[in-house]
Order: structure tokens, then C-alpha cells, then sequence
């Protein structure tokens, strides 16, 4: 599943992308390409959210917080290519990897530090303005008892 990630273009208005990411224990890495829109806007506003969710109900929501760093490598970082194999079939990936190899001398890894991070599961844990109208309508209720 990708994850849907939310920064300041450098005209300062929000945009959100799915993106294919990598978890390495510490930071979530995703990689772009050299003229993506994104490398120079993130080294003008860090600051980003990511939301990684699941389908269907009820739906289990990751919401994170955090500072990116960008990074321009040469060829292409092994985490693009695990992050991709994570939500393309199979079948294919040879091909894949061996057209994007040759498609691009250099990419840009963003390296995503959370600084905050809340699991919305719709079971245990709800928005906090959802939880609050609960609270207010239960204690409503019993004082009308």
C-alpha cells in the first residue's frame, strides 16, 4: 500500500501524493526523481504528514508527523526499488527495475524522521474530536437518566 504524503509545494500551497515508501526501523525513505517538483520544494518546507491506511472497514489509519531531508544519489537506492516491490505484482519486477535502472542516473531519496505518530484503528483508538463528541453525548445521556 502506499502511502499518502502531504507537503508544501515552494508556492506554499499543500499538495498530497501517494508514494511507495520503505520503513528502516528509524525513518521512512521514499524516493523521486531529480525533477520532481517535491526535491526542491522539501528543501524549502520540510515539514510533511503521511497517512498509510488500509482498505476497508473499518479502516486502520497511521498518521505521521515529520522533518524530511532530501538527498540526491547516484543510480537508483535500493529502497525505491524494495518500497516498489511492496505494491506492484510479482510478475514483472525484473523488467521494471531494469527500465527504471536505465531510465534514471540519479534519483532523490527523502528521508522522512517522525517527530509524532497516532494509530487510528476505529476500535480502540478514534480522532480526538470524535472521542470527545462520544464523551459529551454519553454524559448527556446520563443525565437524562
Amino acid at each position: 500500500m502506499p502511502a499518502r504524503f502531504a507537503f508544501n509545494g515552494e508556492d506554499g500551497f499543500p499538495r498530497v501524493v501517494p508514494m511507495a515508501f520503505h520503513w528502516n526501523a528509524a525513518d521512512i525513505v521514499m524516493c523521486t526523481t531529480t525533477n520532481s517538483l517535491k526535491y526542491p520544494a522539501l528543501r524549502k518546507f520540510p515539514k510533511v504528514a503521511l497517512t498509510i491506511d488500509t482498505e476497508g472497514f473499518p479502516p486502520r489509519v497511521l498518521l505521521i508527523r515529520g522533518t524530511a531531508s532530501t538527498e540526491l544519489v547516484d543510480g537508483i537506492p535500493q529502497e525505491y526499488v524494495d518500497a516498489s516491490h511492496k505494491i506492484a505484482p510479482p510478475a514483472g519486477h525484473a523488467e521494471w527495475e531494469a527500465g527504471v535502472r536505465s531510465l534514471y542516473p540519479q534519483m532523490v531519496r527523502i528521508t522522512i524522521r517522525p517527530e509524532w505518530a497516532r494509530l487510528q484503528d476505529f476500535q480502540t483508538t478514534l480522532p480526538q474530536n470524535v472521542e470527545k463528541l462520544i464523551r459529551a453525548a454519553q454524559t448527556q445521556q446520563g443525565s437524562h437518566s
